[in-house]
């Protein structure tokens, strides 16, 4: 049953305000670019990086298998949410006209195109290069026979067990599919001299199976130990498959791979046990109706058809038919040999001198604001300010919000060990995070039996801030300490992902601070904060504030200038506002990894705005601000992005830095080396596609990461 229109404006109500298009901007294509179109744009990006053979062979990789999980999430999410809109009509345009339908049919024509690129350079190029490196992934029909014989005997005794054959006839319906889930689908047939059951007709029918690769036996199988040559576990089944059906007739087995809807419609207000309700929620998502159909380039036309008629819901045009392997991430377990002539070096990470120099953390913050840029910064430097205020005697209470905290975080145990130690100790765990539900529900249950206070966050919104409070007893009275960042609370993805923190004891960020969490943990509706800007409290006035008042200074001569590092951009308000600062003459440079509705360099529009991404080893998360406010510069950093969801419908927090060192760090040095990039950036142009930078005449190669990692200092 499709969903009605109130339930479809409940799920999308990202999308409902991207549809608020703001006096004086028209609903064009000339003004706007299409969100999921500019998407697709940024996963083309990463698909770049796996193309360019300057790459070392397993980050080439590890690119192929990036863009094929952003690909599956974008199904889930956006394209499952097209899908249905695209059944409504009473549903309006994107705000750069195109229709629902129109979209999807765009999205399949871009994404085909990149599906060939991507299999190409896999099986063209990178496994046969890594093969003749020593890493080899090898088919079945290529062992020879002691090789086989020793793969059939590890399937026999590792794989067999597991495996679930399961065949379709009247007294067993057609089973369920499960997301992502790597299949195969054959024809099996009794052979009639077995005196099997035979139809009324009395002629042997052929039944369609399937057989679900297991998840939990590794994708990769080494033939020989010690040694880095593969078997794919579907070609090891493949080989076997007939042991699954003994006494049938077995034809050729073919891989398939079904995409869900994985959105689910979450109804806060009517949920009295918010983490019940989510527990819920997510048994609902294993089930959601498919969107995606990816089968085998050799599948029979028929078995293709058979598979739609079976799973519903699914037309022509959502089967993507593709040579193998189909699921690429599984050839990450490649990633984790031992060659680190086939990897980017290893990351060198320094510790700011400030916390170098004192024995106490505390100390060292009191005495000036810290930065830290990570992942140049060793993230030990979040991990062990979070262990000290666990153990140190002084210190009163820890407060911290958790999005994304990783499974093995340290943090969570220090937070145990905090409260064991008496300190009262509160965190804001997140269950919403999107596909961390299960981690984040586990977590939670662990620190509320250690006797940790737990709060889901604010009824409606998502607490995606990121920000931790330390209050402790001091001389002077009590003292806090404030940790505010980009990035989450996981030292995991820290160190593949770029982020900023800062450390501070101001009074006032720290009165700042208290009076969140109490937003947080109470009823509390605080509207005026002295520092921070809060989402959704005031951080879309100020910011539109910010902006506003760059397009006056230009006005009046003054110096005017406007630099963002953001991660998406998709705010019309905030686009607007862009639009009439460009018109003024502001200088306006945008940094912005993913998706840009903003459409640069047109006449008379946005003249004086370039955007660029910078797509690199790194996956660039850090968020940072720069006015130059008639020459008092203003920056910021913090964890919003300029998303509708972002500045309305979520707890985010972004915080000034004042520090002369530290602004002067985050201008002239962060900032400055991304717009000087010109060997991972890219230029947004005005017709929507990007281009490499353009390299001037005798102008040398400069990656901002790379720069970063070799040149990083924080020795304020």
């Amino acid at each position: 049953m499709k969903k009605d229109i109130p339930a479809l404006a409940d799920r999308f109500k990202d999308d409902a305000a991207d549809m608020l298009v703001p006096e004086g901007l028209p609903r064009s294509a000339h003004f706007l670019f299409n969100r999921e179109l500019s998407q697709l744009e940024f996963f083309h990006r990463v698909l770049e990086e796996a193309l360019d053979s300057t790459q070392p062979l397993l980050e080439r990789l590890k690119f192929l298998c990036i863009f094929s999980s952003n690909v599956d999430e974008f199904f889930m999410i956006r394209v499952s949410g097209l899908k249905e809109r695209s059944a409504h009509e009473e549903i309006e345009a994107s705000p750069d006209g195109l229709t629902a339908a129109e979209q999807l049919s765009t999205i399949r024509e871009r994404l085909s195109a990149m599906f060939d690129e991507q299999m190409r350079c896999l099986r063209e190029e990178v496994l046969p290069q890594l093969a003749g490196r020593g890493v080899e992934v090898v088919s079945y029909a290529s062992l020879t026979a002691d090789e086989r014989e020793a793969m059939d005997a590890y399937f026999m005794k590792n794989v067999f067990p597991v495996l679930t054959p399961q065949a379709v006839d009247p007294a067993h319906p057609f089973p369920y599919i499960s997301n992502l889930s790597l299949n195969l689908g054959l024809m099996v047939q009794p052979v009639p001299e077995h005196g099997i059951t035979q139809s009324l007709t009395g002629k042997v029918e052929p039944r369609f199976a399937r057989v679900k690769v297991p998840p939990l036996v590794p994708r990769l199988v080494p033939i020989v130990e010690g040694e880095a040559r593969f078997i794919r576990l579907e070609e090891l089944i493949a080989g076997n498959i007939g042991t699954l059906f003994p006494r049938m007739r077995v034809g050729e087995s073919y891989p398939f791979r079904v995409t869900r809807d994985g959105d689910v419609d979450l109804v806060e207000d009517e949920a009295s046990d918010l983490l019940q309700t989510i527990e819920q929620s997510l048994r609902k998502r294993r089930f959601g109706t498919p969107v995606r159909l990816e089968v085998a380039s050799n599948m029979p036309v028929e078995m293709v058809q058979y598979l739609r008629d079976s799973l519903g819901s699914l037309g022509e045009e959502d089967v993507y038919v593709t040579a193998e392997p189909l699921d690429v991430p599984g050839l990450m377990a490649l990633y984790s040999l031992p060659r680190p002539d086939l990897k980017d070096r290893s990351l060198r990470t320094t510790i700011p001198a400030a916390l170098k120099e004192r024995n106490s953390f505390f100390d060292a913050i009191r005495r000036q604001d810290i930065l830290l840029h990570h992942p140049y910064t060793s993230y030990t430097a979040v991990t062990d300010f979070i262990d000290a205020a666990a153990h140190d005697p002084d210190v009163l209470a820890i407060k911290i919000c958790l999005y994304r905290t990783g499974k093995n975080s340290p943090i969570p145990q220090s937070l145990i060990e905090a409260c064991t130690a008496g300190k009262q100790v509160t965190t804001i765990v997140e269950l919403k995070a999107r596909f961390d539900e299960e981690n984040n529900i586990e977590w939670a249950k662990r620190l509320e039996e250690a006797g940790v206070h737990v709060v889901y966050g604010v009824l409606g919104l998502k607490t995606h801030c990121k920000v931790a409070l330390v209050v402790r007893r001091e001389a002077e009275g009590l003292r806090s300490y404030v940790h505010v960042a980009t990035g989450n609370y996981n030292p995991t993805t820290a160190n593949v992902y770029t982020d900023l923190g800062m450390l501070t004891a101001d009074e006032e960020i720290g009165a700042d601070a208290a009076e969140l969490f109490n937003f947080l943990t109470g009823y509390s509706r605080q509207k005026e904060y002295r520092k921070l800007l809060v989402a959704p409290v005031n951080l879309r006035q100020r910011m539109l504030e910010l902006i506003r008042r760059e397009t006056e200074h230009a006005r009046a001569g003054r110096p005017a200038r406007i630099t963002a590092k953001i991660n998406r951009l998709a705010d019309l308000e905030v686009v607007h506002a862009l639009y009439e600062a460009s018109a003024a003459g502001v200088p306006i440079d945008l940094i912005v990894r993913g998706l840009c509705i903003l459409r640069p360099g047109v006449t008379g529009l946005s003249e004086t705005i370039t955007v660029r991404s910078i797509v690199g080893r790194f996956l660039e998360h850090s968020r940072a601000f720069y006015f130059a406010n008639g020459g008092e510069e203003d920056v910021y950093i913090g964890s919003a992005d300029w998303l509708p969801r972002n500045l309305n419908r979520r707890v985010e927090v972004v915080a000034p830095v004042e520090d002369p060192d530290l602004k002067r760090y985050l201008k002239d040095v962060v900032l400055a080396a991304y717009l000087r990039d010109n060997v991972k950036a890219r230029l947004l142009r005005p017709d929507g596609s990007y281009e490499r930078v353009p390299l001037a005449p005798g102008e040398e190669l400069f990656d901002s990461q790379l720069y970063f990692e070799d040149s990083i200092s924080l020795d304020f």
